[in-house]
């Protein structure tokens, strides 16, 4: 985007404090009078302000300049490590199943590390969670139940599931009635579900 002249950060500046000390934006006539310069003039800046993106403006009706905040315009973006397919036996948050980043708004997410997968299988797919879908997980090593989890069973496997804590032992239950549940003694929760993403190409 250009740079801004001199000429335009200064009307820039005058729309943004009279909208502050008046409550609402100057009219073309009030912005002219203010630069001792012609309507048609002020009304050149207010369109070069318009076309750099620092404001936005009906030239329709009077008193309609908006400021655009760069500061609110921008959304946090942050890089999520993509965790592709897991193999059997490897810890989930290792080097080998790293398959690179994936962008997410930072308003999406509650503070924490987080992690994603790609869902495989439709063993959830009764509450919406497909084969296909990017999984984002908030890295937890507690869970309480009926939490949407990723846990590595006996070591070995890591699934999707919604967790329960029974008297001697965690079940993990599928979303899809031909899928029993999984019941074990050694379950290591790896993280929660707290967003999920689809692609429908």
């Amino acid at each position: 985007m250009k740079k801004l002249t001199e000429r335009q950060e200064e009307v820039l500046n005058f729309i943004k404090m009279f909208i502050s000390t008046n409550k609402y934006p100057p009219t073309m006539r009030e912005i002219a009078s203010s630069f001792h310069i012609t309507a048609n003039g002020a009304y050149d800046h207010v369109k070069a302000l318009e076309k750099k993106g620092k404001i936005h403006c009906d030239v329709k009706r009077s008193r309609a300049i908006g400021i655009i905040d760069d500061e609110k315009e921008k959304e946090e973006i942050i890089d999520i490590p993509l965790l592709g397919n897991v193999a059997a036996g490897l810890p989930l948050l290792t080097e080998e199943n790293f398959d690179g980043y994936i962008k997410i708004a930072a308003s999406n997410l509650s503070t924490g590390t987080h992690f994603a997968l790609v869902v495989k299988g439709d063993s959830m797919q009764d509450i919406g969670i497909m084969d296909g879908d990017t999984a984002i997980m908030i890295q937890k090593q507690t869970a309480e139940n009926g939490d949407i989890i990723v846990a590595m069973v006996n070591d070995e496997a890591v699934t999707l599931k919604r967790f329960f804590k029974e008297k001697n032992r965690i079940k993990l239950k599928a979303e899809n009635p031909i899928y029993p549940p999984i019941y074990s003694q050694n379950v290591r929760i790896l993280g929660k579900l707290q967003y999920l993403i689809r692609s429908y190409e």
